[in-house]
């Protein structure tokens, strides 16, 4: 199941609009592509798109050619699930990549900004498991997260930003604990009040 754009992937969105421009960008867990699209048209250099789910993986390679570069060559690796798109601007060079992949585990390099919109919501027995899949983070609702920041310092560069979505139903203890044992503050630039959650967009960076 392919997560579809919510207030979550809006309220992000603008401040992907803010951050993009001249960077390498990693948009995690792409899903409908809403992120990385955002990124693309708004000036970022490079953007790499994951996604564990192969039918997402299909669109994301699709939109990176028709929404927003018409006239790119694409090209299908032999020896990968993912598309490399180029475009000439002057003697600028856009690169957009769309690989499959469970968080971090196919991805190679570092970036300027690391975007991710995780399922965030504490389990629901109730709610059937293909969706479970888009929206649940685990059986209290911060897992998937705590997994993302175990290992976002490998794939960060050491003046780039992480921008990520929380919950208010999302429990921040660990998350929390996790940012300050890696040496990260987090401030929260962005917030949408709905009437059962707070959502907010938290940018995350290397403390000084």
């Amino acid at each position: 199941m392919i997560y579809q754009p919510k207030e979550d992937s809006y309220l992000l969105e603008k401040e992907v609009i803010k951050y993009s421009r001249e960077k390498r960008v990693l948009d995690v867990g792409s899903g409908s592509g809403i992120q990385a699209m955002a990124a693309l048209k708004f000036g970022a250099r490079e953007v790499i798109a994951t996604d564990i789910d192969f039918d997402s993986l299909k669109k994301l390679k699709r939109k990176g050619i028709k929404e927003n570069f018409d006239n790119f060559a694409n090209k299908e690796s032999k020896f990968s699930n993912r598309t490399i798109c180029k475009k000439s601007k002057m003697t600028k060079q856009i690169v957009y990549k769309s690989i499959q992949s469970d968080l971090f585990n196919k991805v190679k390099g570092k970036f300027d900004l690391i975007i991710f919109n995780p399922p965030y919501l504490p389990e629901d027995e109730l709610e059937d498991r293909e969706s479970r899949r888009a929206t649940s983070g685990g059986k209290k609702g911060d897992e998937i997260i705590l997994r993302f920041l175990k290992d976002i310092g490998k794939f960060l560069d050491k003046n780039g930003i992480v921008l990520i979505v929380v919950s208010s139903l999302t429990p921040q203890d660990k998350i929390n604990k996790i940012l300050k044992d890696k040496g990260m503050g987090k401030e929260n630039i962005a917030s949408e009040k709905l009437f059962f959650e707070k959502l907010e967009v938290w940018k995350v960076q290397r403390k000084a």
